[in-house]
């Protein structure tokens, strides 16, 4: 099988209304960690694995995303414009992406289920993957592939274990507080965004409703998986979250950016182990 022609659907049309503050500007996904989209590194992601086929289902304010890879050139590198006749000469390196790219307007209100069923005639494979547009994970999607084939399901998610937001309270049967847990890592599985379906998924699926819905119909056959991941992850879903994934970036190693992180031994770039979620890195980075 040619892993690398596999195509990635990216949920990119959704308006991001918890974080106002910067998508009534731009869409979620072009919010950016490291000077870069938060699209880009999840993109990064699979292409390091070897997949680097993408249809993005764009909605929100769409023509951004097309603005930033068609331009994506002219603002990395130093250049001349004959405007004229559009000849343009490069005066600085360029390390560019080896992306391929596939740009769908699926609606600005459609919902997320909705969105992927519009991309059927799209998906020339037997198989597929989905993600969305605001998530930083180190997950291994070759081998989230490899589970899902030897599952014979016909979808897989990825179960991550999230950290609460808030201090949890330890109390005994009396009523006695035995303690407090400082944003603990929780025991039960959220899906984790990552996730692989043969085309049959389409079946599963209505215009009119959330992805989720599909997801039921799939659980109701005995057709969904699920590929566990203990390592990274981390949901950008307010100012804060922005900040901490800057902060984990310039500071931190950027734990999700395999690409990026070259240690053998597990290690980030500053040492600190990445079997973690977000929250958790976080607490050790400002502990040092």
């Amino acid at each position: 099988m040619d892993f690398g022609n596999i195509p990635t659907i990216i949920l990119c049309g959704g308006q991001g209304t918890r974080l106002k503050e910067e998508t009534e500007y731009r869409p979620k996904p072009m919010i950016e960690v490291g000077g870069k989209p938060i699209l880009w590194h999840i993109m990064k992601n699979y292409d390091h694995h070897g997949f680097n086929r993408f249809i993005l289902a764009l909605g929100y304010k769409g023509n951004f995303i097309k603005d930033f890879f068609l331009s994506q050139q002219a603002y990395v590198t130093n250049f001349t414009l004959h405007t004229k006749t559009g000849k343009k000469s490069i005066h600085s390196s360029y390390n560019e992406d080896d992306f391929r790219i596939t740009f769908v307007d699926t609606g600005q209100n459609t919902l997320t289920g909705g969105r992927v069923a519009r991309l059927r005639d799209y998906i020339d494979t037997d198989l597929f993957m989905i993600t969305y547009g605001d998530g930083l994970a180190n997950v291994n999607v070759r081998k989230l592939l490899e589970f899902h084939l030897a599952q014979g399901t016909i979808g897989t998610i990825t179960g991550v274990n999230p950290t609460s937001r808030f201090g949890l309270v330890n109390v005994d049967k009396n009523g006695i507080v035995q303690g407090f847990e400082q944003k603990p890592k929780l025991h039960d599985f959220v899906n984790g965004g990552y996730m692989v379906f043969n085309k049959e998924f389409f079946d599963y699926l209505n215009e009119d409703d959330m992805i989720e819905y599909g997801f039921l119909r799939l659980v109701e056959k005995g057709q969904l998986s699920l590929y566990p991941h203990s390592d990274f992850w981390f949901a950008v879903d307010t100012i804060r979250d922005v900040e901490e994934a800057n902060k984990m970036w310039y500071e931190g190693g950027a734990p999700w950016a395999d690409w990026k992180n070259k240690c053998s031994d597990g290690r980030n770039a500053s040492g600190l182990l990445r079997e973690t979620s977000g929250n958790e890195f976080l607490k050790n980075l400002n502990a040092k």
